[in-house]
């Protein structure tokens, strides 16, 4: 009884980490991995591209080991999509037990506009009310690409990070370049007896400017892998965009961040 209860508890404190670690709107990751070597989910960053319009299916997958040789695996998916102008619409719905038939509910719905410079976000907590804050990024940002396999050396003898080119591919449709960055921390950098690999791999779509399948391995934190289904390359309905029946704005924006478009 002790057990169960322990894992219902380990249950709940993973979901509401992960919830709000994907409480806010991403920040643009070009070319890089997503996620993180923390205790919360960042996910796949999308950036405003015009241009190039897509809806789809973000699948969400946690899983940790535990000391008695289990796992515990967190899931869910979530809609995502980025119109012509570069506006980018996300959903955020809570994490659940894989092996459970217990549903997912929403958390939150957010839409970036780097024309207005805003972010809604949109929290489903019956309040019925858009939070608006400063949106920052740029609506053309630069494509940046890792081919070839090289190693780098951290400072003050922390360790060294390896980049290798895994090649081209295909996913969803698209065409991808996949690139694996495996960090390797030396005993003694926060407290390890061992040496330590993250790793993380991730396959980039130059023509949407995201990744479509990206997965971070990290002994202290578990995998995360975030991968993209039910890609469709165009223009979505115009509205997702829109703020949810019944809500109502809150400007959070200070007097001297506010522009118009």
């Amino acid at each position: 009884m002790r057990s169960a209860s322990s894992l219902l508890l380990l249950l709940n404190f993973l979901a509401a980490v992960a919830a709000l670690g994907q409480s806010q709107m991403p920040q643009q990751s070009m070319r890089q991995s997503d996620g993180g070597v923390r205790e919360t989910l960042d996910s796949i960053s999308i950036p405003p591209m015009p241009n190039a319009p897509f809806t789809a299916t973000l699948q969400t997958e946690w899983a940790r080991a535990m000391s008695d040789g289990g796992t515990v695996t967190l899931v869910n998916e979530r809609q995502i999509a980025r119109d012509r102008k570069g506006r980018i619409y996300e959903e955020r719905w809570g994490l659940v037990p894989k092996s459970m038939q217990q549903k997912s509910t929403m958390t939150a719905i957010q839409v970036g506009d780097p024309i207005k410079h805003t972010v809604h976000t949109c929290m489903m907590d019956g309040r019925h009310i858009c939070n608006v804050t400063e949106y920052t990024e740029t609506a053309s940002a630069p494509r940046i690409e890792v081919r070839g396999t090289r190693t780098l050396t951290l400072p003050n003898d922390q360790g060294f990070v390896n980049h290798e080119d895994l090649g081209d591919g295909s996913l969803q449709g698209e065409d991808v370049a996949g690139t694996r960055i495996s960090t390797i921390y030396n005993p003694g950098v926060f407290g390890n007896d061992n040496k330590v690999t993250v790793e993380r791999e991730f396959w980039y779509s130059p023509h949407l400017g995201i990744n479509l399948l990206s997965k971070i391995t990290d002994p202290r934190f578990g995998t995360q892998t975030f991968t993209i289904t039910n890609l469709s390359p165009s223009d979505p309905d115009p509205n997702l965009f829109e703020l949810p029946e019944g809500f109502r704005t809150l400007d959070e924006r200070s007097p001297a961040t506010k522009r118009t478009p």
